[in-house]
């Protein structure tokens, strides 16, 4: 056991103790860690990462990823300038970039989307296992050309390794890692191995994680919404309110693994791996009052495919052919006991890019992206149709160098079509396009500065088309509206950056300007006791700025000492008359930190400030401002 950290995590605010090891079999000695505060890390999940991207974007991995670990995909990331994430309990968390969520960012394991039902519902997880990450990469800003026309938002790829692309150098290698967590009683285990034996590479891991009822200073509820409800007081002047000191519904427990093996030789290799997850977890919430809080059980068996071959065809460096094949559903159970909702989703994704030699100059990638997802709400608090949604879609991306800067553009055009179960509701279909054009200036050998401009158009997804239901969980009644339009958005960015020896700057500015912009507006009229809320259209323009730097203080023998600091804010208004502010927008951040390093020892502390929000949407209360403080040792 090599590393132990202790961390101190918001909201919770809780001590973890990690013990992590590497290990190898076969009496060799592990080949040390190569280390570097201002390592500059590239994206490998994009065709033309190895010049630099003209899009931002930020890639978490070995010692930085296992600082930010933490239940879900969206807590992991969430403290990078430019992601937030959403929140639903400790279980539920997926990623906000600039401003936008749900399904403008595609959450992906190894290229391929999580094809979970996460989209659906701020209260379900995403399926994507953190502690068995090897690396996660974010591109932000529309990602539309590669990875389908709906990731106007950014795109956020777990790589885990479960199909390997090589033989590793020893037959076996892994690590493990354990963790604990005295709020909540939060325990977390994850082990994988990897090895391999002539031209057979496999991979094996394994996860489990529980956790009771978090601690919380005070109520569970906010003064403002407790106030809406109209609390009776007690004497002393308390509102009787039962949960107090705990949350409840923040249990989990959530469990799996999964087995992987490759073949691999001079032509390139052929893969596959199956896996498993299953989880339960409860659901906060006011709907729990007085009767206890519902729970959700879900469990996803998912098999993935791939292949690569070097030198395929005349003029074509290599072949990816990539698939995944998903069984998805979970039962959101009411506190006695029966089953509300039953969710479905069957669905598969299959890609295939092929890297061309450069022509007229120009190095790049064609691909062909095919994906089907049958999905179905069955029950009692079903608030949306079941629907098959089709996509087929196909893309180019290229690069060309001119000396002093570099060219990158892409074009993708996608067809989607939704066929709902309910001879009542009408079948749609849409054609979107998308376009991309991004400018790589290096300014000297440490400064860059780039430009990138992206016209992008997403289809609606089905719940915006087709809901109809109650939604206990968001507290309200959902109504989706089959007339609903494409969704196009034009996004500039500019991106000044620094890398040298003793500091890094990388700084941000965005615009998104949206026509057609699918939103959910407060109707003003209770159906079933809830408020209803209709999906509508309208234009909406998002500007947004980020900032992170580091800088190396000194450095003394083995020691080293770096201070970083980050910032970022987001403004956004509808066209509407009356109150045009667009829903559940993230506040603005200021933070800094202190690391420090000696031989294999590593100590940092960090601070981040959030502001409060009070531009918000109808029927939304304002947050207040708050501050995360954690210590890593």
């Amino acid at each position: 056991m090599k590393n132990a950290v202790w961390r101190e995590a918001c909201p919770a605010a809780y001590l973890v103790c990690l013990f992590a090891s590497n290990f190898t079999v076969a009496g060799e000695e592990p080949v040390a860690e190569t280390r570097s505060n201002l390592e500059e890390v590239k994206v490998i999940g994009h065709p033309l990462s190895a010049e630099g991207l003209a899009q931002a974007s930020v890639v978490l991995a070995g010692e930085k990823l296992d600082r930010k670990l933490q239940g879900s995909i969206g807590a992991t990331i969430a403290f990078e300038p430019g992601i937030h994430s959403t929140s639903f309990g400790e279980a539920v968390g997926r990623p906000v970039i600039h401003g936008q969520s749900g399904a403008r960012v595609r959450v992906m394991e190894d290229r391929i989307d999580a094809m979970d039902v996460s989209v659906t519902s701020g209260d379900h997880a995403t399926t994507i296992e953190p502690f068995i990450a090897d690396r996660v990469e974010v591109l932000k800003g529309a990602s539309t050309l590669l990875y389908g026309s709906g990731a106007i938002g950014g795109v956020v790829d777990v790589h885990t390794g479960r199909i390997p692309h090589e033989v590793p150098e020893k037959p076996v290698m892994g690590r493990a890692e354990v963790r604990y967590a005295d709020n909540a009683d939060t325990s977390v285990g994850a082990a994988r191995l990897d090895g391999g034996i002539g031209n057979v590479a496999w991979h094996l891991d394994g996860f489990n994680r529980d956790a009771n009822d978090y601690d919380i200073p005070g109520f569970a509820e906010s003064a403002r919404q407790r106030a809406s409800e109209g609390e009776v007081l007690e004497a002393g002047g308390e509102p009787n309110e039962e949960a107090r000191g705990v949350l409840p519904g923040s249990n989990l427990s959530t469990q799996g693994g999964a087995i992987g093996l490759s073949f691999i030789s001079g032509w390139g290799f052929a893969g596959l791996a199956v896996s498993r997850m299953e989880a339960n977890y409860g659901l906060p919430g006011s709907h729990g009052h007085g009767e206890g809080n519902p729970e959700l059980d879900m469990e996803q068996t998912r098999i993935d495919l791939e292949a690569g071959v070097n030198n395929p065809l005349p003029g074509f460096s290599s072949l990816n052919v990539r698939a995944g094949i998903n069984d998805y559903e979970h039962a959101e159970i009411e506190p006695g006991g029966e089953v509300g909702t039953l969710f479905e989703n069957d669905a598969w994704e299959a890609r295939i890019e092929l890297v061309h030699e450069p022509v007229a100059g120009w190095n790049g990638a064609f691909g062909v992206q095919l994906s089907d997802r049958e999905f179905s709400a069955i029950g009692e608090e079903a608030f949306t149709a079941p629907v098959d949604s089709r996509t087929m879609g196909a893309f180019w991306v290229g690069e060309r160098d001119f000396g002093g800067f570099s060219l990158e553009s892409g074009m993708r055009l996608e067809h989607v079509a939704h066929k709902p179960s309910a001879a009542a509701l009408p079948d749609t279909d849409f054609d979107t396009w998308s376009l991309s054009l991004g400018l790589v200036v290096p300014l000297s050998s440490e400064w860059r500065a780039t430009l990138q401009a992206d016209y992008s158009s997403r289809a609606p997804v089905g719940e915006e088309l087709y809901s109809d239901g109650p939604h206990l969980a968001t507290q309200s009644f959902e109504l989706g509206n089959p007339a609903l339009d494409e969704e196009s958005a034009l996004n500039l960015a500019a991106t000044l950056g620094y890398s040298g020896d003793r500091w890094m700057l990388s700084a941000t500015l965005y615009h998104i300007d949206y026509s057609d912009y699918i939103y959910q507006f407060d109707t003003g009229i209770a159906v079933d006791e809830l408020p209803a809320f209709q999906y509508a259209q309208a234009d909406a323009a998002f500007t947004g700025f980020e900032a992170q730097a580091e800088l190396l203080v000194g450095s003394w023998g083995e020691a080293e000492l770096s201070v970083n600091a980050m910032f970022d804010t987001i403004f956004a208004e509808l066209d509407v008359s009356g109150n045009d502010n667009l829903p559940r927008l993230p506040p603005s951040r200021v933070g800094a930190g202190l690391s420090l390093s000696i031989g294999d020892l590593d100590a940092s502390i960090d601070y981040l400030r959030v502001a409060e929000q009070s531009d918000t949407a109808a029927a939304e209360f304002p947050t207040g401002a708050y501050d995360d403080v954690r210590a890593y040792l």
